[in-house]
Protein backbone atom coordinates (compact mmCIF):
# COMPACT_ATOMS: atom_id res chain seq x y z
CA UNK A 1 0.00 0.00 0.00
CA UNK A 2 1.11 3.19 -1.03
CA UNK A 3 1.47 6.00 1.78
CA UNK A 4 -0.87 8.05 0.15
CA UNK A 5 -3.28 5.28 0.56
CA UNK A 6 -2.82 5.01 4.68
CA UNK A 7 -3.28 8.70 5.03
CA UNK A 8 -6.39 9.75 6.91
CA UNK A 9 -8.33 12.66 5.10
CA UNK A 10 -7.44 15.14 8.29
CA UNK A 11 -3.99 13.84 8.29
CA UNK A 12 -2.77 14.36 4.82
CA UNK A 13 -4.06 18.89 5.13
CA UNK A 14 -2.15 19.41 8.64
CA UNK A 15 1.06 18.17 6.87
CA UNK A 16 0.87 20.05 3.80
CA UNK A 17 -0.26 23.05 6.70
CA UNK A 18 2.98 22.16 8.64
CA UNK A 19 5.14 21.89 5.16
CA UNK A 20 4.39 25.51 3.84
CA UNK A 21 7.29 27.93 4.77
CA UNK A 22 4.41 30.69 5.36
CA UNK A 23 2.56 28.48 8.29
CA UNK A 24 6.32 28.09 9.84
CA UNK A 25 6.98 31.45 9.82
CA UNK A 26 3.66 31.94 11.91
CA UNK A 27 4.25 29.19 14.00
CA UNK A 28 7.19 30.53 15.37
CA UNK A 29 6.38 34.33 15.49
CA UNK A 30 3.13 33.33 17.57
CA UNK A 31 5.79 31.10 19.91
CA UNK A 32 8.31 33.66 20.16
CA UNK A 33 5.42 36.61 21.13
CA UNK A 34 4.20 34.01 23.23
CA UNK A 35 6.63 32.99 25.25
CA UNK A 36 9.42 36.32 25.15
CA UNK A 37 6.64 38.88 26.62
CA UNK A 38 5.61 36.76 29.69
CA UNK A 39 9.28 36.07 30.41
CA UNK A 40 10.50 39.63 30.12
CA UNK A 41 7.09 40.72 32.41
CA UNK A 42 8.24 38.34 35.02
CA UNK A 43 11.88 39.88 35.21
CA UNK A 44 10.53 42.65 35.50
CA UNK A 45 9.60 41.99 39.22
CA UNK A 46 13.29 40.78 40.21
CA UNK A 47 15.35 42.65 37.57
CA UNK A 48 17.96 39.77 36.62
CA UNK A 49 17.94 40.00 33.27
CA UNK A 50 18.16 43.52 32.56
CA UNK A 51 17.73 47.28 34.82
CA UNK A 52 14.39 47.39 33.52
CA UNK A 53 14.11 51.00 35.46
CA UNK A 54 17.16 52.52 33.53
CA UNK A 55 15.11 51.97 30.43
CA UNK A 56 12.41 54.63 31.39
CA UNK A 57 12.73 58.01 29.93
CA UNK A 58 13.51 60.36 32.41
CA UNK A 59 9.93 62.69 31.64
CA UNK A 60 7.87 59.19 32.25
CA UNK A 61 9.97 58.29 35.84
CA UNK A 62 8.66 59.59 39.14
CA UNK A 63 11.31 59.62 41.88
CA UNK A 64 12.41 56.25 42.57
CA UNK A 65 12.56 57.09 46.19
CA UNK A 66 8.58 56.13 46.21
CA UNK A 67 7.65 52.94 44.63
CA UNK A 68 5.37 53.49 41.64
CA UNK A 69 2.04 51.89 41.98
CA UNK A 70 1.93 50.98 38.35
CA UNK A 71 4.91 49.26 37.85
CA UNK A 72 3.48 46.53 38.43
CA UNK A 73 0.00 46.70 36.19
CA UNK A 74 3.18 47.07 33.34
CA UNK A 75 4.56 44.19 34.57
CA UNK A 76 1.25 42.69 34.41
CA UNK A 77 0.47 43.97 31.14
CA UNK A 78 3.78 42.24 29.68
CA UNK A 79 2.66 38.67 30.94
CA UNK A 80 -1.14 39.58 29.35
CA UNK A 81 0.47 40.55 26.65
CA UNK A 82 2.10 37.06 25.62
CA UNK A 83 -0.42 34.80 26.71
CA UNK A 84 -3.24 36.70 24.67
CA UNK A 85 -0.69 36.40 21.96
CA UNK A 86 -1.74 32.59 21.95
CA UNK A 87 -5.28 34.03 20.93
CA UNK A 88 -4.53 36.78 17.91
CA UNK A 89 -7.29 38.84 17.66
CA UNK A 90 -7.30 41.81 15.56
CA UNK A 91 -7.41 44.15 18.75
CA UNK A 92 -5.22 42.56 20.19
CA UNK A 93 -2.60 42.79 17.26
CA UNK A 94 -3.33 46.35 17.51
CA UNK A 95 -2.68 46.87 21.08
CA UNK A 96 0.52 44.98 20.79
CA UNK A 97 1.52 47.15 17.71
CA UNK A 98 0.58 50.05 20.37
CA UNK A 99 2.38 48.94 22.97
CA UNK A 100 5.72 48.41 20.92
CA UNK A 101 5.22 51.74 18.92
CA UNK A 102 5.05 53.83 22.58
CA UNK A 103 8.67 51.56 24.01
CA UNK A 104 9.95 53.16 20.87
CA UNK A 105 8.77 56.65 21.22
CA UNK A 106 10.22 56.60 24.94
CA UNK A 107 13.38 54.55 23.71
CA UNK A 108 13.92 57.32 21.45
CA UNK A 109 13.60 60.37 24.42
CA UNK A 110 16.47 58.32 26.39
CA UNK A 111 20.01 60.03 24.87
CA UNK A 112 22.18 56.08 23.49
CA UNK A 113 19.28 54.19 23.66
CA UNK A 114 18.78 54.51 19.53
CA UNK A 115 20.05 51.45 18.82
CA UNK A 116 17.66 49.60 21.58
CA UNK A 117 14.71 51.63 19.90
CA UNK A 118 16.17 50.17 16.46
CA UNK A 119 16.01 46.68 18.00
CA UNK A 120 12.62 47.45 19.07
CA UNK A 121 10.99 48.64 15.52
CA UNK A 122 12.08 45.37 13.95
CA UNK A 123 10.44 43.70 17.00
CA UNK A 124 7.48 45.80 15.89
CA UNK A 125 7.58 44.87 12.29
CA UNK A 126 7.41 41.09 13.03
CA UNK A 127 4.58 41.87 14.91
CA UNK A 128 2.96 43.43 12.21
CA UNK A 129 4.04 40.53 10.37
CA UNK A 130 2.65 37.86 12.73
CA UNK A 131 -0.52 39.24 12.43
CA UNK A 132 -0.99 39.51 8.97
CA UNK A 133 0.16 35.51 9.27
CA UNK A 134 -2.64 35.31 11.30
CA UNK A 135 -5.15 36.40 8.96
CA UNK A 136 -4.48 33.56 6.91
CA UNK A 137 -3.47 30.64 9.42
CA UNK A 138 -5.15 31.24 12.53
CA UNK A 139 -8.33 29.56 11.58
CA UNK A 140 -6.47 27.01 9.81
CA UNK A 141 -4.87 25.29 12.84
CA UNK A 142 -6.00 21.73 13.49
CA UNK A 143 -6.19 20.17 17.00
Amino acid sequence: MSPAATSTPSTTPRRALLADPGYQAFVILRTAFTVAPILFGLDKFANLLVDWPAYLAPWIQRPRSRQRPDRHVRRGCDRDRGRRRCVPRASLRRLVGGLLAGIIVNLLTIPDYFDIALRDFGLLLAAIALARLAERYHGKRSH
